[in-house]
């Protein structure tokens, strides 16, 4: 086997075999900050007696400008011919604490084979949690409430006496040996408090069981109150939940509660719970629920509707209309995995979110998203709707149409694709129409073809009849849609139409219709793309409505927020190094999960006649290539949208797929100088961390939407270990701006805010003073100067058109 070593006598690194050595420097090259390559040098040369020169060390970390090149090869290749041997290598990955790395080297692991259990109990019941590891040599345990480690949690099993309330939470163990460490699974402890009506430990059920501690209650309502239902059961695995109505299965009923805002009769019938997990299963009681009804019909005379004449009307529907606020979600798909890579998506969410930020609109611009990370963005999207809130979404990528649903393809569908696969847009208006939005604005960029490998039919509940919906497909059921094909920066057929006239003061769908008789001139496209709009709008809504809060209610803090959460940038920082240069880094977004890093160098002393610097270390989650980072221009890193805004004459870095991050953003500022006269290079490193920019706060990779702390804290899944040193990866738990060069200042924190823990029970006293603490723009937001160098349609693409959207 290649990748094993000799039993007998010290061995060289230099002679390991040629594949293990490949697959070591891959693992040091991808190593995060503490565990890379240099600090691998760094700790030889003060433990090892392994001492390497500045010189040496520049000329390992030049080899990522060589294609195939590895700085982790040429340092290994170094140690092994001053005598290191894979002993002292071993010793030194210890000290590292590099799990990945000694794995290579194949050092005894650690298996963890009892994983805890997810459970719900009783207030006063005797719980236990239990992780059991074999391993080499010894074992430690340590257990973790979320980040924070457990009071005399260092045994297997983790043991309340009486369980409460606070003990409710989310555990994790990690096991310890001393070369590596593992983490077991999250595990989820609910308790449930009766408030003294019975001691848990009465209760003496089997393990196996579960008992239902609350039921539903019947309840007599009039129409247009409000529904609550709860239902709570203890047991091992936590108990889950499906609420049925009339013996049928309740859509988004899979909750302790099951809540309508606001009951007709049609909600009327006998309701219940089915309560389970993988062991038992049990039924709530049955209630009836009855809805008392309200006059159909005004009885009124002749003279009451004489004031009801047509110059009335005329006034009444001239009236200004106002929004409670405005959001929107902005959607690009164009790396495609399995499917052919688009362009236009880039520039049309780019230019779209600059437009409506001047419409007052909070915009989350993203690009590039996997069906959950899609899926997590919808959820995030609607905590930010409430009654009154403009809504809009628009989505530019591959798309299909089947009987008469729409669905968005994410980047990672598989080929061909099905409905299981993708996003189905009238599934978003059903849960857009729960939270009684003022306006639901969708703007499609995407063909409607028909997908042959899909016979899926979706059976959706019937959509309430509404007065505030407004459908604008890029074009027709049944064909496709383009985007112009040319070697720069272009738009898409549907978007460098509706750009002309997105602000103007007009209804919405009066500027679609605009819209459509722009495009219906264009002779390239007719008869291959025409605009089609669906509306059931009755009022005079448009984009451009005021928005009018009559009072700050915990809705509109809540939903400032949560938009702000997704929208902090870091703060300029200087950095100050021992030789006195001076370094600053400056961050700006591109789009809510894209952000540019930008570095200079401001002050240097004079003895000191060459002086570089450059970022590197950048987390695996975002898979930089180190040859793409360091540019001297914006668009060498792939940002061309940008390049006007940013000062001149720095480093840029881009940083995308932000949404993917899972910690804090930490990267390495590397500093290489000489003094006059002096031929050696040296060199010196800062470690910087900046939080969770942008999206990455929202952690909508993890699949926690749905149990965002405005809506839920049931966390019906717990995500995979992960490998931290000190503290376990948490769980989630709750412009396209610009932070430009500022005041050096001495100490950056990274992040303005960290949530300690899940605030599930949101009153308004909480944000208020959770609102207190965070710098969130105003609800004028900040308009941004838009761009817009496409040249004359005509001139541009005439003759040029492809698919932009085939299916």
């Amino acid at each position: 086997m290649a990748g094993s070593l000799p039993a007998d006598g010290p061995l060289p690194i230099n002679r390991l075999a040629e594949p293990l050595l490949r697959k070591l420097s891959d693992v040091l090259d991808r190593a995060a900050a503490g565990k890379g390559w240099r600090d691998l040098a760094q700790l030889a040369g003060s433990h090892g007696g392994v001492r390497l020169s500045s010189l040496e060390l520049e000329q390992c970390s030049l080899e990522v400008l060589v294609a195939e090149g590895s700085p982790s090869r040429s340092l290994l290749q170094l140690m092994g011919e001053r005598g290191c041997t894979v002993l002292e290598l071993t010793k030194l990955l210890q000290a590292l604490e590099h799990t990945e790395a000694l794995q290579c080297l194949n050092i005894p692991g650690i298996k963890v084979v009892v994983e805890p259990e997810s459970r719900a109990a009783l207030s006063g019941q005797t719980v236990k949690l239990s992780c059991w590891a074999a391993g080499y040599p010894h074992l430690h345990y340590q257990w973790f409430k979320q980040k924070k480690e457990v009071p005399h949690g260092n045994t297997p099993e983790l043991v309340f006496s009486q369980v409460n309330t606070d003990d409710a939470g989310i555990y994790i163990c990690r096991v310890n040996s001393e070369s590596s460490y593992v983490f077991s699974r999250w595990v989820q402890l609910d308790v449930c408090d009766l408030q003294g009506a019975y001691h848990g430990d009465s209760l003496d059920l089997p393990e196996n069981k579960i008992h239902i501690c609350i039921h539903p209650q019947p309840q007599n309502l009039m129409v247009g109150e409000m529904l609550v239902l709860q239902c709570e059961a203890i047991g091992i695995p936590i108990p889950q939940y499906q609420w049925f109505r009339n013996g049928s299965p309740l859509t988004n009923g899979d909750k302790k509660s099951y809540m309508i805002s606001s009951v007709n009769t049609e909600h009327q019938g006998i309701y219940w719970c089915h309560v389970y997990n993988d062991k038992d299963n049990q039924e709530s009681k049955k209630v009836d629920i009855a809805i008392g009804g309200k006059p159909v019909a005004v009885e009124c005379t002749e003279e009451d509707l004489s004031g009801l004449g047509g110059h009335d009307l005329q006034d009444q529907s001239a009236e200004r209309q106002f929004a409670v606020d405005k959001v929107a979600l902005l959607m690009g798909n164009m790396s495609y995995c399995n499917h052919p890579k688009l362009k236009a998506p880039l520039v049309d969410v780019y230019e779209l979110t600059n437009l409506l930020r001047q419409l007052d609109f909070k915009v989350v611009s993203l690009l590039d998203l996997t069906e959950p990370e899609m899926r997590n963005a919808v959820d995030e999207f609607l905590l930010l709707l409430d009654k009154g809130v403009y809504g809009l979404l628009y989505y530019a990528g591959h798309g299909y149409e089947n009987y008469g649903n729409s669905f968005m393809v994410p980047i990672d569908a598989p080929n061909p694709y099905r409905a299981a696969n993708c996003l189905c847009v009238q599934n978003i208006l059903k849960l857009m129409q729960e939270k009684e939005t003022g306006l639901n604005v969708f703007l499609l960029d995407m063909c409607r073809k028909r997908n042959e490998y899909d016979n899926t039919v979706l059976i959706l509940d019937a959509l309430k009849v509404t007065a505030n919906i407004v459908f604008g497909y890029a074009t027709c059921q049944g064909a496709e849609a383009f985007e112009i094909q040319q070697s720069g920066l272009a738009n898409g057929i549907f978007m460098k139409f509706l750009k002309e006239r997105l602000l103007e003061d007009k209804k919405i769908t009066v500027l679609l219709d605009g819209v459509a008789e722009d495009m219906g001139k264009c002779h390239l496209t007719k008869g291959k793309q025409a605009l089609e709009i669906r509306s059931s709008l009755s009022e005079k809504r448009a984009l451009t409505d005021p928005i009018q809060q009559t009072a700050t209610s915990a809705e509109s803090m809540a939903r400032n927020l949560q938009w702000a959460k997704a929208h902090e940038l870091p703060e300029s920082m200087c950095l100050q190094f021992k030789c006195a240069v001076q370094i600053q880094l400056g961050f700006a977004a591109e789009f809510s999960n894209v952000m540019i890093i930008y570095l200079r160098i401001v002050n240097k002393p004079p003895e000191i006649t060459v002086c570089k610097a450059y970022v590197m270390d950048f987390p695996l989650d975002l898979d930089i290539d180190p040859k793409e980072a360091n540019k001297g221009t914006p668009e060498e890193t792939g940002s061309y949208l940008l390049s006007k805004d940013l000062p001149k004459h720095c480093l840029y870095t881009r940083i995308s797929s932000l949404q993917k991050l899972k910690e804090d953003l930490t990267f390495t500022v590397c500093l290489h100088y000489e003094y006059a006269g002096v031929d050696d290079v040296l060199d010196e490193r800062k470690v910087v961390n900046i939080g969770k920019p942008l999206i990455a706060r929202l952690r909508i990779h993890q699949g926690f939407g749905k149990n965002s702390c405005f809506q839920s804290c049931c966390f019906a899944h717990s995500p995979g270990p992960g490998a931290a040193k000190f503290c376990p990866p948490l769980p989630n738990c709750p412009s396209h701006s610009y932070a430009g060069f500022c005041q050096p200042s001495p100490a950056h924190s990274g992040n303005a805010l960290q949530p300690a823990g899940c605030h599930c029970r949101m009153t308004p006293n909480r944000l208020l003073a959770w609102q207190s603490m965070w710098p969130y723009p105003n609800q004028s937001n900040i308009p941004v100067e838009t761009t817009d160098e496409t040249d004359e349609l005509e001139s541009n693409f005439s003759g040029s058109l492809r698919l932009s959207h085939p299916q």
